[in-house]
């Protein structure tokens, strides 16, 4: 069956309401690709189905609705996506940050839209063992709006498909295990990371306050009112010489002032010049 323009409009309607995602007209054949094992594996035929099925259950909140909210913004990912920033990261931002944060001990990093796993575990891997000869403490935080993706990174698996995307051969004989066909994490890389679930399109939970902030491609699925109240919140939890990272096809021009952008060890970033994190 044929996906009607009423189905697609309840769908988008239905994970815009849940994660502030925008899928415009045009984007029914993803979510044709992203349902149709969702509504196989439900003891339905097509994706039609699945929507009927979606309207029997409602008020939202099932379990068959979250379940389609996470199909339709599991994201892109990869190890180490785009190099330029964890370059930069490694480099000059951290050298600049171990200097000033030598007396409290440690450096706070939040990966927000983790996804699998890979972009915090690509982070410890990258500043680890620097923080750690300097005698700090890597507090690395890693949010989700999917469990499914949370629990997938939680346990730190990996097919060898995604090991060749992007895990060099000398990190991977480091920090993991060949176990079948998959790949393990290590156990301590696996325990430097706390992951939690956050929609961002939400007001966010008591935090504090972060010295590096990885937001990359997120927001390009967000409207303008919500990429605004994102970085806002971002902002307010980001330490005055603190780094914000996004996507290569992202920014804050025209959308918050506040934020000034940078170059650091050839990598664009941004650094809030609004209220200072408390």
């Amino acid at each position: 069956m044929t996906l009607r323009a009423v189905d697609f409009a309840y769908v988008s309607g239905l994970v815009h309401r849940a994660s502030a995602i925008s899928l415009q007209p045009g984007k029914e054949y993803l979510v044709e690709a992203r349902l149709l094992p969702v509504a196989r594996d439900t003891g339905l035929e097509s994706v039609p189905e699945l929507v009927e099925e979606l309207r029997r259950r409602e008020p939202h909140g099932s379990a068959l609705h979250r379940r389609v909210v996470d199909a339709m913004t599991t994201n892109e990912t990869s190890w180490f996506r785009d190099r330029t920033p964890f370059e930069a990261l490694g480099s000059d931002v951290v050298d600049g940050l171990v200097q000033r944060r030598r007396a409290e001990g440690r450096l706070r990093v939040w990966s927000a839209g983790c996804s699998s796993g890979q972009e915090p575990y690509s982070i410890s891997m990258t500043v680890g063992r620097r923080l750690a000869e300097a005698g700090l403490r890597l507090e690395l935080l890693a949010t989700d709006l999917s469990e499914d993706m949370l629990d997938r990174a939680r346990v730190g698996g990996y097919s060898e498909f995604e090991m060749r995307r992007g895990m060099p051969d000398h990190l991977r004989s480091r920090y993991f295990t060949e176990v079948g066909r998959a790949w393990q994490i290590s156990e301590d890389l696996r325990r430097s990371v706390s992951f939690g679930n956050l929609n961002l399109a939400t007001f966010f939970p008591a935090m504090e306050p972060m010295d590096v902030v990885f937001l990359r491609n997120v927001l390009i699925y967000f409207d303008c009112d919500t990429k605004a109240r994102v970085l806002d919140q971002v902002g307010r939890l980001l330490r005055p010489d603190g780094f914000l990272f996004l996507g290569a096809a992202e920014t804050t021009l025209s959308i918050d002032s506040r934020y000034e952008r940078v170059t650091v060890g050839g990598a664009t970033v941004y650094q809030f010049r609004g209220k200072a994190a408390a």
